[in-house]
């Protein structure tokens, strides 16, 4: 295995812990915290959105023009210094600033994604992206349970300065990565434009509108546990910790399966989580709701590898850049809607969402790229 590989694996593992920490109790932060309600809540979540928007393409063409490894130490340390902002405030402008901040780093995904796909050596795209992805997520299922008891007993900033010693640590292995060579093409024979790549612009809006489905019913999810049902933030922070378990695992799982048939078998597993949350009671079965909700998570690297087969090499970071930037319009749009329903009646977000999905479904089965990775 490439060593840079085993630095960014350790670095995504501690990343994933110092997220995990504070990251899913922001809307209840801003909750109780800053006594915002849950449509203004849903606004934040989706400026968030926008400020992880708008950094993809840009650093997907910066990565393919000038390489990748400079981004991934930018995105590093920004995180860390955003983070710091949010733990050491208590004014809800500067504490936005911090949170937004962290939302930038959003762009180190397209670098990232193509910086491993890249020392992938023997294996598939979708297995190392698969497997990277379940890395983070397995430090991510870690964090909440510690988030959670920091929360209670020294209070929810303190989470955030946790969250900052983890990525500290996190950024100094990211420091032992190696530089790559730049991809190139052939200049006498370009590659299409990937805007006029139909293949591949046809696939985007399938996996815009899925995301979209699956997303409706996630963003105020937290609050619906915590007002609605009424669970402790400890109690929270298990169920956190089970999604972020089922992140990782599923994506393991996910690693060594065709990514067409994963791309449709993760959104039904978002339908179950969808089903439980709005029927279901008691911890245990909220827990086993989050752990399934991992396949939302386990759908990016199958979506990321079918996209990857319709482009040439030298676009990939653009190609990333544009499937992440699609995924991020998502979270700018759902939030503000989800917390408008929420405010209706929060109970409606979860069949609505299964019946997007169910139409996603069909959807991404007659239009998704046959060739297989």
């Amino acid at each position: 295995m490439n060593p840079s590989l085993i630095f960014i694996a350790f670095a995504l593992l501690f990343w994933g812990i110092g997220e995990g920490i504070f990251f899913n109790f922001v809307p209840i932060y801003l909750d109780v915290g800053f006594s915002l309600g849950e449509q203004e809540i849903g606004i934040i979540l989706g400026a968030f959105g926008f400020f992880m928007a708008i950094t993809h393409i840009p650093a997907g063409r910066l990565a393919d023009t000038f390489g990748r490894r400079p981004l991934l130490i930018g995105a590093w340390i920004l995180g860390l210094v955003s983070t710091l902002l949010m733990g050491i405030t208590e004014s809800l402008t500067i504490y936005l600033i911090g949170v937004f901040g962290y939302a930038l780093t959003a762009f180190v995904a397209s670098p990232l994604s193509s910086y491993v796909t890249a020392a992938r050596g023997e294996w598939s795209v979708s297995a190392t992206l698969a497997l990277t992805s379940a890395t983070f997520n397995f430090g991510m299922a870690m964090g909440p349970l510690a988030g959670g008891w920091i929360a209670e007993h020294y209070g929810m900033r303190t989470s955030y300065l946790a969250g900052a010693l983890m990525f500290f640590i996190s950024t100094a292995f990211i420091l032992f990565t190696k530089r790559q060579p730049i991809d190139t093409h052939d200049p006498e024979s370009p590659p299409i434009s990937l805007w006029n790549n139909k293949r591949f612009v046809s696939f985007v809006l399938v996996v815009a509108f899925a995301i979209f489905a699956m997303y409706l019913s996630q963003p105020l999810s937290p609050n619906f546990l915590s007002s609605v049902r009424n669970l402790t933030l400890t109690e929270t922070g298990f169920i956190f910790s089970a999604g972020a378990l089922g992140n990782s695992l599923i994506a393991l799982a996910f690693s060594r399966v065709k990514p067409r048939g994963g791309f449709l078998f993760a959104q039904v597993l978002v339908i179950i989580f969808a089903f439980i949350m709005w029927k279901g009671a008691g911890l245990p079965i909220f827990m086993l709701g989050y752990f399934l909700l991992g396949g939302f998570r386990a759908a990016r690297p199958m979506f990321m590898a079918q996209a990857r087969d319709l482009v040439h090499e030298s676009q990939m970071g653009l190609t990333y850049g544009t499937m992440e930037t699609v995924t991020s319009i998502i979270f700018i749009l759902t939030p503000p809607l989800a917390g408008f329903l929420f405010e209706i009646d929060p109970f409606t977000l979860y069949p609505i969402s299964i019946g997007l999905i169910l139409i996603s479904i069909i959807i991404s089965y007659i239009f998704s790229p046959r060739k297989e990775n």
